[in-house]
């Protein structure tokens, strides 16, 4: 089956324990958040991930939203502890207790799609021979950043934020690379997006789009584009990136740079008012495109 985005990277199952209260347990990941609002706003999504096959339930809502959903087993899912030591929901510690393993290029099923991104949550999903068979098999490819920031330490499993030695590396092999401010800083040592785009297109990646707390920037071969959230609270905050996006990649299916910030924008901006993954529709973000 043809596709038009095709997400790979590990579902995994968040154990939080928010300040003051009782921990709880919910599917999480980038796959998740960004297949979600792909596919509900019409794209034809499939995701391709690594868990153990006793977990299959957690891709169920995926399946209902219309994506395929294909699972490469593992001996474990990927489990991470998030804990908020202080009211602030930004304030966060983070382990990643069980991992499933990298992605293998010889555990893909055929994959036919117009862009292939992917969507890890730590270092330890993908490594460069599995993204170089990806460039070398024909496919469009771009990958969230965070997948090389968030560092795991190999004896505590805390995830630490840092700088990654071969990220000229990465970013060139790309056709779209993703980042937040934070990642974007700590890459090149500035928040200031248009800066931080440009030194990173400059490392040889066609078209780069950085997100923060007001609205998104892209370069795309040489041109700054931005666009400003709507949104009217930040309820939905967790998953802002990766539906962003989601959104964009979407709209780039089959319009220019400046639309497709402008939709992805105003997709985001309704999901970050309702917690979860967005429940929107494409009517939804086109009526929100022409209140903002």
């Amino acid at each position: 089956m043809r596709h038009d985005i095709v997400f790979i990277g590990h579902m995994c199952v968040d154990r939080i324990f928010p300040y003051g209260k009782s921990e709880h347990v919910a599917p999480g990941s980038a796959v998740l958040c960004g297949a979600m609002a792909a596919a509900r706003v019409g794209a034809r999504v499939a995701v391709i991930t690594r868990m153990h096959p006793r977990d299959d339930a957690y891709l169920q809502p995926m399946r209902d939203a219309g994506v395929d959903c294909y699972l490469c087993p593992a001996p474990v899912t990927t489990e991470m502890v998030v804990t908020h030591p202080t009211p602030d929901v930004d304030v966060r510690e983070m382990r990643q207790t069980k991992n499933a393993g990298f992605m293998r290029a010889g555990e893909l099923p055929p994959i036919h799609a117009r862009f292939v991104h992917l969507a890890g949550i730590t270092d330890r999903e993908f490594d460069m021979p599995f993204m170089t068979e990806l460039k070398h098999r024909g496919h469009s490819v771009s990958v969230d950043l965070q997948s090389f920031v968030r560092q795991v330490d190999e004896t505590t499993r805390a995830i630490a934020f840092a700088d990654v030695p071969n990220k000229q590396e990465i970013v060139a092999l790309m056709d779209r690379v993703k980042l937040d401010v934070v990642e974007a800083e700590l890459l090149t040592g500035t928040r200031d997006l248009a800066r931080a785009a440009a030194i990173v297109a400059d490392w040889g990646c066609p078209e780069v789009v950085i997100t923060r707390s007001d609205g998104v920037q892209a370069r795309v071969n040489g041109k700054d584009y931005f666009a400003r959230f709507s949104n009217r609270s930040i309820a939905g905050r967790t998953g802002r990136g990766d539906t962003t996006f989601a959104g964009y990649m979407v709209r780039r299916l089959d319009h220019e740079p400046a639309e497709a910030l402008k939709f992805a924008a105003a997709l985001v901006s309704i999901k970050m008012e309702t917690p979860g993954p967005f429940q929107g529709t494409l009517q939804d973000v086109l009526e929100r495109m022409k209140q903002h």
